[in-house]
């Protein structure tokens, strides 16, 4: 969300949980409703006060058409959120990140100690792509081993499917699973 989105959202979500709660204390009659008509009559015949609801109001009316109808997406297809833009002299091609977190959970599938794959591809303003891999490991695996091997492939493959380079390949081992504790399948 853009901040002006987000100044709408929060200005419209005070003024409805306010008309909420007066709205509950005159029906639960906590709250006399000529004293709510006297402090409106009273602001309304006061020409500096009506004028400052007046600005107020055209604000929040402009506010509110920009809100419904103007609003703004953050997925981009420039490269930053949601994919990867590649150009050349034909066209130009744009890799999602799904697409490219799903090729990194293959590669890790590929390999017999790991398991429960999760990936995240993050590319940073210099377009610098970071892969971070989230994996269970069998209790026999050699960890060191598989990180490099698994980090090795990865950029291999996205180097392959994508000619993207990659700059790291974060790896986090979340949990080591016993034989005992694999569901035979």
């Amino acid at each position: 969300m853009k901040t002006l989105d987000k100044i709408g959202m929060i200005i419209f979500a005070n003024l409805i949980l306010i008309l909420s709660v007066i709205i509950c204390l005159l029906i639960f009659g906590w709250l006399d409703p000529e004293s709510v008509y006297f402090v409106i009559k009273l602001a309304l015949n006061d020409t500096v006060t009506t004028n400052i609801f007046l600005g107020i109001s055209v604000v929040l009316i402009l506010l509110a058409i920009k809100c419904i109808f103007f609003t703004s997406t953050d997925k981009k297809i420039n490269g930053i959120k949601d994919g990867i833009l590649l150009k050349n002299d034909d066209g130009q091609l744009v890799i999602s990140k799904s697409t490219l977190e799903e090729l990194v959970n293959n590669v890790v599938k590929g390999f017999d100690s790991a398991q429960d794959v999760q990936s995240k591809i993050i590319l940073d303003e210099e377009k610098n792509l970071k892969v971070y891999v989230t994996l269970n490991v069998k209790e026999n695996a050699i960890i060191k081993e598989l990180s490099t091997n698994v980090q090795n492939k990865i950029k291999s493959a996205i180097k392959k499917t994508s000619d993207l380079e990659v700059k790291e390949v974060n790896i986090s081992i979340k949990e080591l699973q016993s034989e005992e504790n694999q569901v035979i399948e």
